[in-house]
């Protein structure tokens, strides 16, 4: 039935009730309106509004539930459904709104991962050029640099040595933005070797990073190594920037599903921070291999990062 004609049947139920009390019952309407008459038809009245606002709350309560459904909705936290009860259109509405939500998530997975893929594409190219171009015209120079300086007098020796440092000093960094733009160390040493060398990036004497990476992972695909290295990465930038952390812990170990990785450090945690485009970028990331991401407070203060890498099924 129509939600139209239900929410009209109700009322003319209620209406029918109060008409056949009056009709039938020993009340009767004097004029003037006596006080006990009054009184009647005022609890009469609130009756009928009670009554009501009853049958209509009971009536409407599912879409109530599916209000509350759309406005916390979030396509990268997935899974979240609300229950089809009620009937007739209201059940037809909440059935839509589910297979709406499959759409979408669907259609931003995939969307997702073409984006990630040209993210991951233009750090390939970024990086290329970044080591192919710049770091060999800086190599060059310092070599200019270096044969200048063993035919300069003392005194524009020593300034061209301190050129050559600032030189140098930049030639590292721009390697260490390209190893970051483009983890090789993950294509050419795996996922265990990729994640020490960058513990080993981020300790600082500000920041002690200590990492325990379990000898008996299971087999994980390109796509699932990459978006652990991505998330690890991500977590430790964020600890390293805005945290004001002293000690970071970066654990992999092996569950009876997957991997599970964990980010945990002793900063001021995130406590009514909002999500950035970082952690934005990790959601959709882990939305890519089926993954489960959390961010929260860590048992001991700080902030934990937890992402559950479920393990690539196997044909028999």
């Amino acid at each position: 039935m129509p939600l139209f004609w239900r929410i009209f049947l109700l009322n003319a139920v209620v209406l029918v009730a109060a008409t056949a009390l009056l009709l039938l019952g020993p009340a009767t309407v004097s004029a003037p309106v006596l006080l006990t008459e009054a009184a009647v038809l005022s609890g009469g009245l609130a009756a009928m509004l009670i009554a009501n606002a009853l049958l209509l709350r009971i009536g409407l309560a599912p879409l109530q539930r599916l209000a509350r459904a759309m406005t916390t909705t979030d396509l990268l936290r997935p899974g979240a459904r609300p229950a089809v009860d009620g009937h007739g259109e209201v059940a037809e509405l909440i059935i839509t709104f589910n297979t709406m939500l499959d759409r979408l998530e669907a259609e931003r997975a995939t969307s997702a991962a073409r984006a990630l893929t040209a993210q991951e594409s233009e750090r390939h190219r970024i990086a290329q050029e970044l080591h192919d171009e710049i770091g060999q015209t800086l190599t060059a120079v310092l070599l200019d640099l270096k044969r200048v300086a063993d035919q300069a007098p003392d005194p524009v020796r020593e300034q061209l040595h301190q050129v050559q440092e600032t030189t140098r000093a930049s030639l590292d960094e721009i390697r260490r933005i390209a190893r970051r733009l483009r983890p090789g160390v993950l294509e050419e040493l795996g996922l265990t070797s990729s994640l020490k060398s960058l513990a080993a990036e981020f300790t600082s004497p500000a920041l002690s990073v200590r990492h325990h990476i379990a000898p008996d992972l299971p087999p994980l695909g390109e796509n699932a190594e990459l978006v652990l290295y991505r998330v690890a990465q991500e977590s430790l930038t964020n600890t390293a920037r805005h945290a004001d952390a002293t000690r970071v812990g970066l654990t992999l170990e092996r569950t009876p599903n997957g991997v599970e990785l964990r980010v945990r450090d002793n900063g001021r945690g995130i406590e009514g921070a909002t999500e950035g485009a970082g952690i934005r970028g990790m959601r959709e990331r882990a939305l890519l291999i089926g993954a489960g991401l959390t961010l929260g407070p860590a048992p001991d203060g700080g902030t934990e990062v937890r992402l559950t890498v479920p393990t690539p099924h196997r044909s028999q």
